[in-house]
């Protein structure tokens, strides 16, 4: 039973896949919560997705937006997807591009959709984000930034916002779920165009405004 409280989505079909999903949550034998240098292809069946607190401001942003395109890195098993999904269908229509590199969580992302009645709503794209998500066919609404962490070098955070940012109107919303310092340098500095705040969900996440 969800004993969570009363949520903004009421289709009880996406609410079932959500709940289960939520259920399902894993994470590696031995990890403290932070990935970095591992292969997510390591972790083919484990979905390391967003809470149900950041999925419930996502569709409620969604819907105030009006949004009707929006795109994400990375749909994992489609946790985030079924929150931007449900919102666009609830605005009368619209699509949620994903980028996921993993085949085993793309399949299993379009099953979740499917069960959910949302399949119509999202594209998922398998590959790298930083070649899926280089063009979106248009601007979109809202981003979510949540792909996997790595050690060394720039962040895939930092190098997807540098990609996606442009695209975003001015007046749409980024989140970031993993709080990579290359990502907040860029997405805090006011010369690229956003102002922003961390909010106290999850260990913090990262909401952005464009401005310009």
């Amino acid at each position: 039973m969800n004993d969570r409280p009363h949520g903004p989505i009421q289709d009880p079909r996406v609410n079932a896949v959500i709940a289960r999903l939520q259920g399902a949550r894993q994470r590696p034998a031995g990890s403290r919560g932070a990935f970095d240098g591992r292969d997510p292809h390591a972790y083919a069946e484990q979905g390391f997705s967003i809470h149900p607190e950041q999925g419930e401001l996502i569709y409620l942003l969604c819907r105030g937006l009006r949004a009707t395109r929006v795109a994400e890195f990375a749909t994992s098993v489609g946790m985030s997807t079924l929150y931007f999904a449900a919102a666009l269908r609830d605005n009368g229509g619209g699509t949620v591009i994903g980028s996921e590199i993993v085949p085993a969580k793309v399949e299993a992302a379009k099953r979740n959709l499917a069960e959910a009645g949302l399949v119509d709503y999202a594209e998922i794209r398998e590959g790298d984000a930083r070649q899926t998500l280089r063009d979106l066919g248009g601007p979109v609404d809202f981003i979510l930034v949540d792909g996997w962490p790595r050690e060394e070098g720039p962040s895939l955070a930092r190098e997807v916002i540098e990609i996606v940012a442009p695209q975003l109107l001015v007046g749409g919303y980024v989140m970031n779920d993993n709080a990579e310092p290359d990502y907040l340098a860029f997405i805090r500095d006011p010369q690229n165009g956003f102002v922003s705040m961390t909010l106290p969900i999850k260990r913090g996440t990262e909401l952005s405004l464009k401005v310009r």
